[in-house]
């Protein structure tokens, strides 16, 4: 399964049909090809994947409460980064190579 991290920031509100649109015209590739594409926008604060799967298109999404995630450097002139499964995990909860580095994401809760 190849990874694919759209190259430019990305309207939220987009949903099944218009992310698969952007999928097909701005990156041209399938979207029934298996791949996952990971869509975030200018805040970096929002991210969705969207996969096809046997039955239909999912799409994953999620809102950081606080913080941003670090993106991989990016050419906007490329429809798509290639990532691994290692890439996203690591972007997605926020882990760093280097912890001083590591993006504050949740206020610290009192129990």
């Amino acid at each position: 399964m190849r990874y694919l991290l759209y190259s430019e920031p990305t309207d939220m509100r987009k949903s099944y049909h218009t992310l698969s649109g952007l999928v097909t015209n701005n990156m041209g590739l399938n979207v029934r090809n298996g791949d996952v594409f990971i869509f975030v926008n200018k805040a970096r604060n929002r991210i969705k994947l969207l996969h096809m799967e046997p039955g239909g298109l999912v799409i994953y999404s999620k809102l950081l409460e606080e913080g941003r995630f670090r993106l991989p450097s990016r050419d906007p002139e490329q429809g798509s980064v290639k990532m691994n499964w290692l890439d996203l995990v690591m972007m997605v909860e926020g882990v760093m190579d280097d912890p001083a580095t590591r993006l504050r994401r949740l206020k610290r809760v009192n129990i």
